[in-house]
């Protein structure tokens, strides 16, 4: 029994300390968002007046889903910071669960800010003035980025881990302590069943 517990509180130690890891990655993607939709909103509201509304609508957006996910970033570090060694493996697996969604969920979120790339420029006088290159060049930009908006944002699943494209996205310090913790406590379960299973018989 104290190796068992032993080995569980090793095992929790672990787990933790790869989620800690996340931290300071997240705190900087916060300031550096703050700044930048502090940046945002005082453009619009310096050239609302004289804007188009192509860029109005374009950066609105954007800043309205920058915001959102500094909110989920902020979300994310409260809950990492409440992970403790203490607690039962099911609360932190559950734990462990929220932040693997709501990664997820951000990803998906800002890979919807695509298109807006490709409109915050446009104005009446851009639009008067081009040729058939343009008008195409525009449509097939805007369209593609649409496209794979979209496409990012109802394939960005779990159940996609393992394929090119998924892994290409989500690797380094956001994502791989996350894995990593996961992975251990699942063993730690197993480990825990298994050894509760052959002290029944």
């Amino acid at each position: 029994m104290l190796n068992r517990k032993n080995a569980e509180d090793i095992t929790k130690i672990k787990a933790r300390e790869f989620l800690i890891s996340m931290t300071p990655l997240k705190l900087f993607t916060i300031v550096v968002g703050i700044l930048w939709v502090i940046f945002v909103d005082i453009l619009i509201l310096n050239v609302f007046a004289s804007a188009s509304p192509y860029f109005l609508i374009s950066a609105g957006l954007h800043v309205l889903l920058t915001k959102v996910a500094i909110v989920i970033y902020y979300n994310q570090s409260v809950l990492i910071r409440r992970v403790d060694i203490s607690d039962p493996i099911i609360a932190t697996q559950e734990k462990i669960a929220r932040l693997k969604s709501s990664t997820l969920w951000v990803a998906r979120l800002l890979f919807l800010q695509l298109p807006l790339w490709t409109t915050f420029y446009l104005n009446d006088a851009l639009l008067k003035s081009g040729n058939v290159v343009f008008y195409a060049i525009q449509a097939i930009t805007t369209i593609s980025f649409t496209f794979l908006a979209i496409w990012l944002f109802l394939n960005i699943k779990y159940e996609n881990k393992e394929k090119k494209w998924f892994r290409l996205i989500f690797t380094g310090k956001e994502w791989s302590p996350l894995i990593k913790s996961m992975e251990l406590l699942n063993q730690l379960n197993d480990y825990t069943a298994t050894d509760t299973k052959e002290k029944t018989r």
